[in-house]
């Protein structure tokens, strides 16, 4: 092989050798994959940043080790959420072909999204909405299918409802506002930083508070349905923030409070007529519903950036510290 036919079979992508802060990852180039019988191969064109990313890198919280390794990661190449154009197709695959666009969430297969390229299993795939962009489709999966599952399918949301979305100014939030846009609540109510309390009140959340300066658990307001975000406090304080058979859940926090949740709001929930639970994420799962309500005009992800693809390991420290507006999305493929 000559080292012209070498230089085209590498490509670059940000690599995960040690659990730490984003400062031990490394931009690098490795061997362009190849797709199995059931895979496409994927030339990226975006992708964005989630949570789950953050916890991988810094192995945190404990149990993200038990899947990804105890001392030293098992996953390479970080990123899950990605838009792109298939570049090549495995010999039993029937649903894509090459040169279509697609998007999903790569989590249930691997994670590798920060890279030029990635194989994917064919049955994870979703053929990108045509009226938006790859920067926009990369901001929907993960967080999308959060809001969707979080409001519409376990939430089993209602028109007139009094409804609270705690990290409303993320990309779950920004999404959950649109998305309960057509159930018609009677009134949204977002919680976040002061800095993104403007972006929420463009977006149509009736009421929004500043975490830093109000507890919404403490002011007496009560809710029908309350997607949290962060679960940064006590079960029984979301309890008693939640009307008679309201319902609490959560997507998002410390592993003590989810444990909290879990376990103690399964019995709130047995012995009262309000419902506490976590969401067990799902993913891909409800991606073409999203689409949907893309191709209708109903959902536009908020994106902050695009940002170069060598920024990712600086992005990952700004996402952790929770300054983003909306989805924060690099490009890979300009």
């Amino acid at each position: 092989m000559s080292n012209h036919d070498q230089f085209k079979n590498l490509m670059k992508a940000i690599l995960l050798e040690e659990y730490g802060l984003p400062n031990t990852l490394e931009s690098g180039e490795v061997p362009k994959p190849l797709p199995n019988d059931d895979e496409v191969l994927v030339k990226v064109h975006a992708a964005s940043i989630n949570d789950s990313d953050w916890g991988l890198l810094r192995g945190k919280p404990f149990v993200i080790r038990l899947f990804s390794g105890l001392k030293k990661p098992k996953i390479a190449i970080p990123g899950i959420d990605i838009s792109g154009k298939v570049e090549a197709v495995g010999d039993k695959v029937t649903s894509f072909n090459i040169g279509d666009e697609i998007y999903c969430d790569l989590s249930e297969c691997g994670f590798g999204g920060f890279a030029e390229y990635v194989c994917v299993p064919e049955k994870i795939l979703s053929k990108k909405p045509m009226n938006i962009s790859h920067n926009d489709a990369s901001a929907l999966p993960h967080a999308g299918i959060l809001a969707l599952q979080g409001l519409v399918q376990k939430g089993k949301v209602k028109s007139g409802q009094s409804i609270l979305i705690n990290g409303a100014g993320g990309g779950v939030g920004t999404l959950g506002i649109q998305i309960l846009e057509s159930y018609k609540p009677k009134k949204v109510t977002g919680v976040d930083s002061a800095e993104k309390l403007d972006l929420m009140k463009s977006l149509g959340f009736d009421s929004v508070i500043d975490y830093k300066k109000t507890d919404f658990t403490a002011t007496g307001e009560k809710y029908d349905l309350i997607l949290d975000a962060k679960s940064n406090r006590s079960v029984f304080k979301y309890a008693r923030a939640l009307k008679k058979n309201g319902t609490y859940i959560t997507i998002g926090g410390s592993m003590f409070r989810l444990l909290e949740i879990a376990l103690i709001g399964s019995l709130i929930s047995l012995f009262t007529s309000k419902k506490l639970s976590v969401l067990f994420h799902e993913p891909n799962k409800g991606l073409d519903q999203i689409s949907k309500l893309v191709e209708k005009g109903q959902i536009k992800p908020v994106i902050d950036g695009p940002y170069d693809f060598d920024k990712i390991p600086a992005l990952l420290q700004y996402f952790g510290e929770g300054k983003h507006l909306g989805k924060i999305v690099v490009e890979t493929e300009k």
